[in-house]
């Protein structure tokens, strides 16, 4: 018997809602002589199932406090407010911080750009591994743990994952350490992953392995990623689409694949600083910013996210 016509369409809203959903979002700082400061200015964006939304412009627009927003990982001192703040249906406003930590654990991850900043160089592999995975398996005994911990490690093609797993952070190499960062946020399937400049400190040929580990991830979790990156010719490649941010606001939205067509002169200017190595300008050109990128989004529509 068909369902009735209410159902279906409510099992099609379900299936095509987005995975991750952000309105207006904002983050201020305030400072030493107690005026506010927002770095994030009104962004809203969406990610869908299975979808690599990448996230690029230049330091301090926002990107990565965007991300941190969805995982509650932003700093202390940091005020958030936010229209709309959803992951999978849930209302991430209205969660509680145990509910955060439970979902932050399990269902989304984020890789961080440097592993010698990112790993306890006083704990192995293994011991750090073994406090990530008991978060969600606290029960798992100390053999079938071992395993686990060795099993992940695989999985981001780790040759020697024993070894590996004993060593401790100033043992490995960057790319080895970004494998580790990996293993430890794939490993549960989350839904969600940030990437945060994962491959900024790696060399070119390490990079590309670091991204077909990720590739693989997604294809196998059906895993919603956000990539933040400063390498535009990077997230045309691996992204469907781009967002671009300035000065803590979204000033352009587009599908990865026309990124050189953007129209935004930030957009513009941003590819223009990257030139080809095959007959390139006598001189780079020096971005003319335009004030009205500063504008709120909420009260202008220069720029606003299409």
């Amino acid at each position: 018997m068909e369902r009735p016509t209410s159902v279906n369409a409510a099992a099609a809203a379900f299936e095509t809602a987005p995975l991750a959903e952000i309105d207006n979002l904002r983050i201020a700082f305030r400072g030493h002589d107690g005026t506010l400061a927002e770095a994030v200015r009104g962004v809203s964006l969406t990610l869908d199932k299975g979808e690599r939304l990448g996230i690029v412009g230049e330091s301090g627009s926002g990107k990565s406090l965007t991300g941190r927003a969805l995982l509650g990982l932003l700093p202390g001192a940091a005020q958030m407010s936010a229209s709309t703040l959803r992951f999978d249906g849930a209302d991430l406003l209205a969660l509680s911080a145990r509910k955060r930590r439970q979902l932050c654990g399990q269902q989304m991850g984020m890789i961080l750009q440097d592993p010698k900043y990112s790993l306890n160089p006083v704990m192995t592999v293994a011991q750090q591994m073994r406090e990530a995975f008991a978060l969600h398996a606290p029960k798992t005994g100390r053999r079938a743990m071992r395993e686990k911990i060795v099993d992940a490690l695989a999985a981001v093609h780790i040759r020697n994952p024993e070894r590996v797993a004993d060593a401790y952070p100033h043992e490995l190499s960057g790319g080895m350490g970004q494998r580790v960062m990996i293993a430890m946020m794939v490993s549960s399937g989350p839904r969600l992953l940030v990437a945060d400049e994962p491959t900024s400190a790696l060399d070119v040929l390490v990079a590309q392995q670091v991204l077909a580990i990720l590739d693989e991830t997604i294809a196998r979790h059906d895993t919603g990623l956000i990539l933040i990156s400063h390498d535009l010719p990077l997230v045309m490649s691996f992204c469907d689409r781009v967002v671009v941010m300035v000065a803590g606001r979204v000033v352009e939205t587009c599908v990865a694949r026309d990124l050189l067509h953007a129209q935004h002169p930030y957009t513009r200017g941003l590819l223009a600083a990257n030139p080809p190595l095959a007959n390139p300008p006598d001189e780079l050109p020096v971005l003319a910013r335009d004030p009205a990128w500063l504008a709120d989004p909420h009260d202008s529509a220069h720029g606003a996210p299409r």
